[in-house]
């Protein structure tokens, strides 16, 4: 069968690479990318539509096209990349709302593919070593970017009961990561010194970027259906991961880090959303059993060949280094920790997946 695929979020970089890709798959007749601003960068041979998906006209765009695969991958994280945070859920929640509600009312339509994310499940010292995808959040989000992925889930949910018959696959995709990936994580370990949670050291797990367009080209073209956490194997610790870098790191208390974010944001260093610093200090596993056998799919990247590739590309840390962790520490000072006090380090548990 030869798809007609209506791929949203088109103007970042990862939703322009993605339909760029999708567009050479023989299986694929016709790739539409929609956003409100064009994207950027080589297009190939996808069509691009200026469109805003918090519009109703996304329905018309929807049946001119005679569209049958819909990808939704226009989901911001950072209220910075969105004009503010009322802007930044209009865009996720409002927008995912009237998608959906052309999806549900145009016939032709019978793939729904989202690209969610691990976020849902929020991070804490409650969580359990792996989190597969029956699994609730420890701790549910109240505000930002967590809490709008959880509505997103919760309408695409809903529609798939409304339309039965359209297949719905949802990927919890883990942190991206490459050479080409820009994001509040990548950001975060581009910093010219690398600060950290005194006292935690987070488990973390990667997904390489040409992993994350293969999980969504996949969703597309096979007839799989249901929630997937998408996710190289293994676990690295974020002290593994900053010592790999060769980055100089300032451990600062949680208090502390959550000041210094905004001094981060400003100068356009690193954007540490409440979600990352809470990743950043308990760290989040999930587990992928669900992905190989049930969704049929198998990363190409390990999570420690994924941030092998990401740092082989980046330069090592600038001159100014010392000099940044000496204002740091001025600014931050930070006290030597009990030695015989408790240490808050999550345990390992279960590394499947």
């Amino acid at each position: 069968m030869s798809r007609v695929v209506l791929v949203t979020g088109v103007s970042r970089d990862l939703g322009r690479r993605f339909a760029r890709t999708l567009a050479l798959d023989p299986t694929v007749s016709r790739v539409i990318g929609v956003d409100v601003t064009p994207p950027r960068g080589d297009f190939g041979d996808v069509s691009f539509v200026r469109a805003d998906i918090r519009n109703p006209v996304i329905a018309k765009v929807i049946a001119k096209e005679d569209v049958d695969t819909v990808v939704h991958m226009s989901v911001i994280s950072t209220p910075s990349g969105a004009g503010g945070r009322n802007s930044m859920k209009e865009l996720n929640v409002i927008g995912t709302m009237q998608l959906l509600a052309a999806c549900q009312r145009a016939e032709s339509v019978s793939r729904l593919v989202v690209k969610s994310t691990t976020t849902v499940y929020g991070a804490s010292n409650r969580d359990p070593a792996m989190f597969t995808e029956d699994m609730e959040p420890r701790r549910p989000a109240r505000a930002g970017y967590a809490k709008d992925v959880a509505e997103i889930e919760g309408y695409v949910r809903g529609f798939a009961r409304r339309r039965p018959d359209v297949g719905v696959t949802m990927l919890r995709c883990a942190n991206v990561i490459g050479p080409h990936v820009s994001s509040p994580m990548t950001s975060y370990f581009r910093s010219p010194v690398v600060p950290t949670v005194l006292g935690y050291d987070a488990r973390l797990q990667f997904l390489h970027e040409r992993d994350l367009f293969s999980a969504l080209s996949h969703a597309v073209t096979e007839d799989v259906a249901g929630t997937y956490n998408v996710a190289g194997d293994g676990i690295l610790m974020l002290s593994q991961a900053v010592r790999r870098l060769q980055r100089p790191t300032v451990p600062l208390p949680g208090l502390a880090l959550g000041r210094l974010s905004s001094t981060l944001r400003s100068t356009g260093i690193a954007d540490l959303s409440p979600e990352l610093l809470g990743m950043l200090t308990y760290g989040r596993g999930v587990d992928t059993t669900r992905m190989r056998e049930g969704l049929g799919f198998t990363p190409e990247f390990s999570t420690a060949e994924a941030f092998a590739d990401f740092a082989a590309l980046m330069p090592s840390g600038p001159r100014r280094s010392e000099r940044v962790l000496a204002g740091l520490g001025r600014v931050f000072p930070v006290p030597d920790p009990d030695p015989v006090g408790p240490r808050a380090v999550p345990a390992l548990g279960s590394d499947r997946g």
